[in-house]
């Protein structure tokens, strides 16, 4: 399954990045034909007396959060509560007849009529046509300006911009996310929390997993830390009794709101590795999982979406996660899925492998999700494979 001899290489990788002081712990699990591998290194904070990194702490999963939030909608696609390319205007009648930007890097005030409605498949695809805007442009002020009210208000302030594209034209990151958890709540009359809980995280005891922490739980809650170090070292963004995750929040967050375990993550992974059931319970069909997983953006889309230019030339987008198309080093085949985190998160399924990879640690990047270190990390768990 695993080589011990090679498994010594990745703990001391995550020693290194524990002793350069870029992180006061990491945790990786690695799952593959019922063995379950853990390294933990460090603790939950830089300060002395905190307790060591383990599978029950609670961190921020971030951008991590997307992939369990997409398996909700699914859900509901699964009831025919939702149609994949049904318009989303009955449910979301905020987004109905949305004007377009002329140009995406021109005025916000010169616009063209959508060409047609925004979809189920739209939101779950990341090409509802707005997102993180082109660097500079006007329409990005507007974007970030919208703040965290509550998802109504949110959809409602959202609708009032125009798209910076077309529906369908291109995936753009990040801020369908957020629709699909307020189109969860229109569709079921729930709260979007209550759905998820009932539909994904209850059925699978993912205890830990929400979008805050209960303050009995705060001593195995991990500090956050900001990507650039201050004065005195390491700058905290969220700390565990006082940051955002300590209370409920009034804005509960698709694209990055939720907060778990490596122990939780590694319940839903498997479930997803094993077509959408856990232990006997079943989430999801594994037509529904294989739909999720598989490319769903086209070669045109792809040629003009990414983070930058030649992004998608090997990887691609499903339904609320990443899939490799190709392989291309030493890491996640073809076919592989899953999703990284602000903080530092990892997460990729390998059905090829049969090979479940988690990693945690709480520090955000600045930019890149794959820095060197995430590099070396994907290097050294494949290594490690007998």
């Amino acid at each position: 399954m695993f080589s011990a001899k090679r498994l010594t290489r990745l703990r001391a990788l995550l020693e290194r990045r524990v002793e350069s002081g870029a992180v006061p712990g990491a945790l990786v699990v690695l799952a593959r034909r019922g063995e379950v591998h853990v390294e933990s290194v460090g603790t939950l904070s830089f300060d002395s007396s905190s307790p060591v990194m383990a599978t029950d702490t609670i961190v921020r999963l971030a951008s991590m959060s997307k992939p369990i939030v997409a398996a909700c909608a699914m859900t509901l696609i699964e009831d025919c509560t939702l149609r994949l390319d049904d318009p989303v205007d009955d449910h979301l009648p905020e987004l109905a007849d949305m004007r377009v930007l002329a140009d995406p890097t021109g005025p916000v005030e010169d616009t063209v009529p959508a060409a047609r409605p925004i979809t189920v498949r739209d939101v779950l695809t990341f090409t509802i046509g707005t997102g993180m805007a082109p660097e500079g442009a006007p329409i990005g002020d507007v974007l970030n300006s919208l703040g965290r009210p509550s998802l109504d208000e949110w959809v409602g302030l959202l609708g009032k911009v125009p798209l910076v594209h077309q529906p369908g034209e291109r995936w753009m990151y990040d801020s369908a996310a957020a629709v699909l958890g307020v189109l969860i709540q229109r569709a079921t009359g729930q709260t979007f929390g209550t759905a998820l809980r009932e539909r994904i995280l209850e059925p699978l005891g993912m205890k830990d997993t929400g979008f805050s922490v209960d303050p009995a739980n705060f001593d195995r809650f991990a500090t956050a830390y900001d990507h650039e170090d201050g004065p005195d070292g390491a700058v905290v963004e969220d700390a565990p009794e006082t940051g955002y995750w300590s209370r409920p929040p009034v804005f509960e967050s698709g694209g990055g709101g939720l907060v778990s375990t490596a122990e939780d993550y590694l319940t839903f992974a498997s479930a997803m590795l094993a077509g959408g059931t856990y232990q006997g319970t079943q989430i999801l069909s594994r037509a529904a999982v294989t739909l999720m997983t598989s490319d769903q953006l086209s070669p045109e889309q792809r040629a003009v979406s990414g983070f930058y230019p030649g992004y998608f030339a090997s990887t691609s987008w499903g339904l609320g996660l990443g899939v490799a198309t190709d392989r291309t080093g030493l890491g996640p085949s073809a076919g592989s899925y899953g999703w990284n985190g602000f903080y530092g998160t990892a997460w990729y399924n390998d059905p090829a492998e049969e090979l479940t990879s988690i990693l945690i640690q709480q520090r955000a990047h600045a930019g890149d999700p794959l820095l060197p270190f995430q590099r070396d990390f994907w290097t050294t768990v494949y290594q490690s494979l007998t």
